[in-house]
């Protein structure tokens, strides 16, 4: 099963961002109150709660948010999921995935705190569709591939 496990936001970009349990979700713009919400193409991020375990197995002394992700997950092997994908979380919450992976100019601060961030290589983006709440355990379906 796809769900939530985690929800997590920030005020400033390029820091770890902290978890809540319900966060709402604007139409076109992203979570309420994140530093990366607004009219772009990455106004959500997802990570794979496997991909943090990973990290933590490799050594690094990580948890959910600490790679700015707003929505760690189970279930999903997200660098499989294509652009274009449109999900379904909760019950009203609607998103489509615009990118998989980032290209990152210089190391933010995450790195240096985490010593390595995995985000350029696992983390997935999205644009909202229809906004709404979403809450740690909802479930994620696939809409439209």
């Amino acid at each position: 099963m796809m769900k939530v496990v985690s929800l997590a936001l920030s005020k400033k970009k390029g820091t770890r961002k902290t978890q809540v349990n319900e966060v709402a979700v604007i139409e076109n713009h992203g979570i309420e109150g994140d530093a990366h919400a607004g009219p772009w193409h990455r106004q959500v991020s997802f990570l794979a709660a496997e991909s943090i375990e990973r990290a933590k197995q490799s050594g690094l002394k990580v948890g959910f948010g600490d790679f700015a992700e707003n929505i760690a997950t189970v279930g999903i092997d997200w660098p499989q999921v294509p652009v274009g994908t449109r999900l379904r979380i909760g019950s009203e919450v609607e998103m489509e995935i615009t990118q998989i992976g980032k290209e990152c100019p210089h190391r933010c601060a995450i790195y240096y705190q985490a010593g390595d961030c995995i985000m350029p290589r696992e983390g997935i983006f999205a644009k909202v569709l229809k906004g709404g709440k979403v809450r740690v355990d909802d479930a994620i379906e696939v809409v439209k591939e």
